[in-house]
């Protein structure tokens, strides 16, 4: 499966039936890590909870765990080179990478195209230091 480089968030969902209407309710941790914002409108997917081939195949470097939850798509101690998008409300700097995870690069400014080592990875964000 193709995933577009605009992907700000995945999570997993219900949906809900009230009365003429179907709700998917969006995690509150997708809103605190600033992915999203309340109140704005966005395009959704929805993609089978069927396993897909390439889910299951069993050559993935990352060890598969029971939970549904997607796995961060980054590890600590990785250097990576990412380009710092936004200013985090404690002024870090916001960059995405695959599926929209977000690193936070303290230290980094917007347009900046910083190479950074992981050092705190966390279910929906990570942090990286600046190494170059």
């Amino acid at each position: 499966m193709e995933i577009s480089d605009k992907l700000l968030c995945l999570f997993n969902a219900e949906v809900t039936e009230s009365e003429d209407t179907y709700t998917v309710e969006v995690p509150r941790r997708e809103i605190e890590t600033g992915s999203i914002e309340a109140g704005e409108t966005y395009r959704v997917a929805l993609v089978s909870r069927e396993p897909t081939e390439e889910s299951s195949d069993s050559r993935s470097s990352r060890p598969s765990t029971p939970s549904s939850e997607p796995q961060p798509p980054v590890d600590i101690g990785e250097m990576r080179y990412v380009e710092v998008e936004d200013i985090g409300k404690q002024g870090d700097g916001i960059a995405r990478v695959e599926r929209g995870y977000v690193i936070i690069v303290p230290g980094a400014e917007i347009g900046e195209r910083v190479k950074v080592e992981v050092t705190e990875v966390k279910s929906n964000f990570a942090v990286g230091e600046i190494i170059d």
